[in-house]
């Protein structure tokens, strides 16, 4: 017996080595999206702001702060749809689901309850901001019939710009045969301490003013 079980012994494979593991290789990271106004902004034009007024930081230097875009809907009283719609525009023009806005009091000429919504807005801010400003200046105001740029003088006297778009079918998302021509205003609220600095700003961004 004794010798049978040293025969099976020496007959039993011997255990094969495991083979040492590799070391799994890191996924290079994915480098994070900028938008291209967005990275002009931080490689020229910031210094050339600082260059124009004579900034001591760069910090100090003007920037876009938001976007907003305001929907007025005045047949909304009468027709529900019509409000829905106007949604449905700015949700595909921003890519971001508007708020309503509300009356703040009732006028009974214009059949209108306090409380009742009349039209809708979005804020856009960061990424989505200079994407859509990009888009504006970009694509959209050009296609404008007889464009000749826009107006030096919708500023508000604190850096602030704002422009009435007659028609919202001149960006690309709308589709002109489905839908009902409205306008709607676009404020750009930038970082600028007076006009001159947010003029300079926007025109550096790509804003066609009038000359």
């Amino acid at each position: 017996m004794a010798e049978e079980k040293k025969a099976a012994a020496t007959k039993a494979p011997a255990k094969a080595k495991k083979a040492p593991a590799k070391k799994e290789e890191a996924a290079p990271k994915a480098e994070k999206y900028v938008n291209r106004l967005q990275k002009k902004y931080r490689e020229e034009i910031v210094p050339a702001l600082v260059k124009e007024f004579g900034y001591t930081s760069i910090m100090q230097a003007p920037k876009l702060e938001k976007i907003v875009l305001n929907v007025g809907c005045g047949e909304a009283t009468s027709n529900s749809k019509a409000l829905e719609d106007a949604v449905k525009d700015i949700e595909t023009i921003t890519g971001q689901h508007p708020v309503l806005t509300k009356a703040k009091k009732s006028i009974a000429n214009f059949k209108l309850r306090e409380g009742q919504a009349i039209g809708c807005k979005v804020t856009l801010r960061g990424q989505r901001m200079y994407e859509f400003f990009d888009k504006l200046v970009s694509i959209a105001l050009p296609r404008v019939r007889d464009f000749r740029g826009v107006s030096r003088n919708a500023f508000d006297g604190h850096g602030n710009y704002t422009l009435g778009v007659k028609e919202q079918i001149i960006f690309p998302e709308i589709d002109f045969d489905k839908v009902t021509i409205r306008g709607l205003d676009v404020v750009i609220v930038t970082t600028a301490q007076s006009d001159k600095e947010a003029y300079s700003l926007l025109e550096k961004m790509g804003m066609p003013f009038r000359r």
